[in-house]
């Protein structure tokens, strides 16, 4: 886990280096470790690092790393299977001079060229130069969990872990007016139909499971996705007895693979069913040492504080548990710096919470965490996801047979099914076209925004819909095109301002492959989400948490952090400057604050708040 950054250019300078060394100083932070700065003789090519010692924490590690003297990479992320794949190419002719996972990456191009990617398990954002063919390879993880931004010009390609580094060697920091009014008016921070969009012009982002190819002798850049998951082909005869086994072994590969490190290792604990499944499976392992450090944060008299479902699994693996509490104070405190770390606004006070949790592990000396994130977009773990799968019951005839409905109704489940559900069921095309033109019908309304605003920014809707109407279509969106990619951003950023490198077990690509091979009531069956999951917990963890019905989602008491004076004061000057900038109108200004909790729709006023932090 490090930072990179990178300049290619056309015409060399004696800026070069002195860019380069202004980036690296950007990406501080995530590498607190060393810097490594290289560039070729031509002055051309320059590549920097900042090193987060995770494996191999020698100065065998160090990068740029040079390879046969033909490649130089430089790498923010972990390939988990490295072990494996070394073993491989040592068999091919390979030879090592480090005990690095970098190194392995880089031996791997040079035996499979740009396949090399669909032989890796892990998150990763890398950057290779063939000295040879004068020209860059760049990948991104599967998933997104390590970014990669880059600015190009025809003429020179600039490219980095976080955009801030950009901003440092010179390019232009310009708020996208059409992301703005779409994170004001839905919350959205990204655009589903132009993946490479950011919140800022001139800055793009490399899509999840992409590779870039750049020759600096052609002056192009391309971009070509290497792996994509069929979310409608399922194994339909497979059985539970199967399945379970198959999801088990697969999460305790995953597990295995993720505890790799010279490091210490601990764990974000919530008390909810991932993160709780995550330390059991690291228990079940036998493959540390060492009970791993859990971290929590709590709110005493919250009605969503989960402190107590936490303590039950500390209290059965024995575990020690660190703890944060936090308050409307705190966040204010802390907000010029959270915010200068995510770069991009965000939703809710959510994003807070965890980069104190992983603050407090800094505290406390643990250098890798594990995560439970990524297996409610995979296993349907929100409520939302009901409507999805009783739509796509309805439409095969099976849904009051199922008796979903009722069992759902039994466990407490709001969600309602009506003639629209219905109508959504049968003619999707219809349902899509109405979702979209109500979203965008409710976006230009919006009472708030200057004339002029809507008029310019209104003609794209950004609002889209899954392209299959089905349970696992609905979750190949979230996990694969929008809503993941958006929460491994917070983590990233909120990990790597304290130099922490956080790890996610449920985002094996093989267990989610075999995930989206399940047919849906794998996902939910007899009203309970997340069944292959709580099935294959049970007797491993306590059942109030394997069965526990109530989804809280890491939510902190920010309603309440909203009614407090300071927090309200706050947002009345990100109301002002955004009507400074045309953006809200002066009636804006006179209306009386709504404090919302964190997950509740239409939060506008958390929204100023946040969006105003980036214009």
């Amino acid at each position: 886990m490090c930072g990179i950054a990178g300049i290619i250019q056309s015409n060399p300078n004696e800026r070069g280096l002195v860019h380069l060394k202004k980036m690296t100083d950007a990406l501080a932070h995530r590498g607190p470790d060393g810097e490594g700065l290289w560039h070729n003789e031509a002055n051309n090519v320059l590549l920097g690092h900042r090193r987060l010692s995770i494996i191999d924490l020698t100065t065998a590690g160090q990068q740029p790393m040079l390879y046969m003297n033909r490649y130089t990479i430089i790498h923010n992320g972990e390939i988990y299977n490295y072990v494996e794949l070394k073993e491989t190419l040592y068999q091919k002719g390979y030879r090592f001079q480090s005990q690095t996972d970098t190194e392995v990456i880089v031996a791997a191009y040079d035996c499979w060229q740009d396949e090399c990617v669909d032989h890796f398990d892990g998150m990763f954002a890398f950057a290779i130069w063939d000295v040879k063919e004068q020209q860059l390879f760049a990948a991104r993880d599967r998933f997104g969990e390590k970014p990669f931004f880059y600015y190009f010009d025809g003429k020179q390609l600039v490219f980095a872990s976080e955009m801030k580094a950009l901003w440092a060697a010179g390019v232009e920091k310009i708020a996208n007016q059409k992301m703005l009014f779409n994170f004001i008016t839905i919350g959205y921070t990204d655009n589903p139909a132009k993946l490479e969009e950011t919140f800022y012009e001139n800055i793009q982002k490399l899509p999840p499971a992409s590779c870039l190819y750049y020759s600096l002798q052609e002056k192009e850049l391309n971009i070509e996705q290497y792996w994509h998951i069929d979310p409608e082909k399922q194994n339909k005869k497979i059985t539970d007895v199967d399945a379970m086994e198959q999801f088990g072994n697969l999460f305790a590969t995953s597990i295995k693979r993720r505890l790799r490190s010279d490091v210490s290792i601990g764990t974000s604990l919530s008390g909810g069913l991932d993160s709780s499944s995550v330390i059991a499976a690291i228990i079940d392992a036998k493959y540390l040492p060492y009970h791993p450090q859990a971290f929590t944060a709590i709110f005493p008299g919250f009605e969503k504080d989960e402190f107590s479902y936490s303590q039950q699994v500390v209290n059965q693996y024995k575990l020690q548990q660190h703890t944060v509490s936090l308050s409307s104070n705190d966040l204010l405190a802390d907000w010029n710096n959270l915010c200068q770390h995510q770069e991009e606004p965000f939703g809710s006070a959510s994003i807070y919470v965890q980069y104190k949790v992983y603050e407090l592990a800094k505290q406390q000396n643990v250098k890798v965490l594990l995560d439970g994130q990524g297996a409610d977009e995979t296993l349907a773990g929100y409520s939302k996801y009901y409507k999805w799968y009783w739509q796509e019951l309805f439409r095969n005839r099976k849904l009051f047979r199922s008796k979903e409905l009722k069992a759902s109704k039994e466990l407490g489940i709001k969600e309602k099914f009506d003639f629209k559900n219905m109508v959504a069921a049968y003619f999707p095309a219809v349902a899509t076209v109405a979702m979209e033109n109500q979203y965008l019908l409710k976006a230009i309304r919006h009472e708030d925004f200057t004339k002029d605003f809507v008029k310019l920014q209104s003609k794209e809707a950004y609002y889209t819909t899954p392209e299959h109407f089905t349970l696992n279509g609905v979750l190949h969106f979230n996990t694969c095109v929008h809503g993941l990619e958006e929460l491994l951003r917070y983590a990233d950023r909120n990990s790597m301002a304290h130099g922490r490198e956080v790890r996610l077990p449920f985002l094996s690509h093989e267990l989610v492959e075999f995930i989206f091979s399940l047919p849906a009531n794998f996902k939910i069956r007899n009203g309970w989400t997340k069944w292959i999951l709580r099935e294959t917990m049970k007797g491993k963890l306590p059942e109030a948490i394997v069965w526990r019905k109530e989804k809280v989602g890491f939510e902190p008491p920010q309603k309440s952090w909203m009614s407090n004076k300071q927090v309200q004061e706050a947002i009345q000057e990100a109301r002002k400057k955004l009507v400074a900038e045309r953006i809200l109108n002066e009636a804006a200004m006179n209306k009386p604050i709504k404090p919302m909790a964190s997950h509740e729709a239409d939060n506008f006023d958390w929204r100023y708040l946040s969006a105003a932090a980036f214009i």
